[in-house]
């Protein structure tokens, strides 16, 4: 059997075809020269497979899709206290490319508008041999598992044309927010948006941001969970500008818009999309692009706010082992978050009291969040305190180094079934 996903990408972009509404982004000469009939769509799921219809293979410019990966960037390099001192989280409700500082902090609202890219592209950590804009190109590359390349004639056709964005340097420069110089701090910022990607690409990025931090195919951490929270959260608010508010509601899915035409969406945990259709409205959005996404929405049930109860899954089975039945195994599944815990702590509280071992079974976990960790070694602490001896099984690693601090003599990362043997 072949999964039906890839003829249903086709499909929605077979039905979002036909609406030629939008102009391309002539203001930049070398985007107004683009076939504006380009169509592509990717999706990526947390596991690492890609599915892909329409123009897949054809490379487009970043712009302001880039916004969120130098903000993830930045805050990787000097922390998210260091950001927020030059860059705030608020939704302008302005335009993109709105000269505007916020009243009270005179700094850039929010980094997804140009003021605020322009001064988090500054934060990027100055080094003589390796620009900003090459620093941003090697991890973005990272994030897509290729090497990515520069669009020079986009480069320098928008150089020519950077007025407006340069009127945004110089004012930073003013108030302070920029300590470098403005010119050299714009062009960096153009060339950071002429990076060129497909939408696969996207989708490979994207996943990574899916999935925690952590690039699926290799299982290696890309950025930490809690950066990615921060820049989906603000993608949320702020990603699609001026249009967020309607964006929120209808299609209910953290993303980053381009003027080239291209935008990408993140559900945390569950999949990363991404679009590219040249035509874009007068909020700078794909208008194409905007369509698909909310096609994908309602039909995939994506919508943030559509969020499925997963707790009834986090007990697989229960069931006792030894010559005396006096081992007790908890195997669970699914996620361990607050919710997930709450349940499993209530369940472990109608234990019956004795002197039994429990063992709690983390093999067929997929997710374990900090306060699921903290949840469940409070509860192998009360266990304990109550008599039990209570033992983690971590097979699969699922634990990192910081939450196994002080709790090795809990854990094992033999096989369950192995580890059972010595009781039977």
């Amino acid at each position: 059997m072949k999964t039906p996903v890839p003829d249903y990408l086709k499909h929605v972009l077979s039905a979002c075809a036909a609406n030629d509404k939008g102009k391309l982004a002539d203001y930049i000469p070398e985007l107004a020269n683009v076939n504006p009939d380009r169509l592509g769509l990717a999706l990526s799921t947390v596991d690492g497979t890609i599915y892909s219809a329409g123009d897949d293979k054809v490379e487009f410019t970043m712009q302001s899709l880039s916004k969120p990966f130098t903000y993830a960037l930045a805050i990787k390099e000097i922390g998210l206290i260091k950001v927020l001192e030059k860059v705030g989280v608020e939704p302008s409700g302005e335009a993109f490319n709105q000269i505007s500082l916020d009243k009270e902090r005179n700094i850039p609202k929010n980094p997804m508008i140009n003021s605020g890219a322009i001064t988090t592209h500054s934060l990027i950590p100055y080094k003589k041999t390796v620009p900003r804009a090459e620093q941003i190109r090697r991890f973005l590359s990272a994030l897509a598992g290729r090497e990515l390349s520069f669009d020079e004639q986009v480069y320098q056709s928008e150089i020519k044309t950077a007025f407006r964005n340069m009127s945004i340097g110089y004012m930073l420069r003013t108030v302070g927010v920029l300590e470098d110089d403005p010119k050299e701090m714009v062009n960096g910022y153009i060339k950071q948006c002429a990076i060129k990607v497909t939408v696969k690409d996207l989708a490979v990025m994207t996943s990574v941001l899916a999935n925690g931090g952590i690039q699926p195919k290799t299982g290696k951490r890309l950025l930490d969970r809690s950066v990615v929270r921060q820049v989906l959260s603000v993608m949320l608010s702020c990603g699609m500008y001026d249009a967020a508010g309607d964006w929120l509601t209808t299609v209910g899915i953290p993303a980053k818009s381009g003027v080239a035409g291209g935008i990408i969406g993140v559900l945390p945990g569950q999949v990363g999309i991404a679009v590219f259709s040249p035509k874009i409205d007068e909020h700078g959005n794909s208008v194409r692009g905007l369509r698909i996404f909310e096609n994908l929405a309602r039909d995939m049930g994506l919508h943030l706010m559509e969020g499925t109860p997963s707790a009834q899954t986090i007990l697989q089975s229960r069931y006792t082992v030894g010559k005396k039945n006096n081992v007790v195994v908890y195997e669970l599944r699914g996620v361990l978050q607050f919710t997930e815990s709450e349940m499993l702590l209530r369940i472990l509280q109608d234990e019956p009291a004795g002197k039994s071992t429990i063992v709690l079974d983390l093999t067929n976990l997929s997710l374990i969040h900090d306060v699921g960790v903290r949840m469940l070694f409070e509860g192998v602490d009360r266990l304990k305190q109550d008599g039990y001896k209570v033992v983690v099984v971590d097979s699969e690693g699922l634990l990192d180094k910081e939450q196994l601090k002080g709790r090795k003599r809990e854990v094992v990362t033999e096989e369950l079934e192995k580890f059972l043997e010595k009781f039977k």
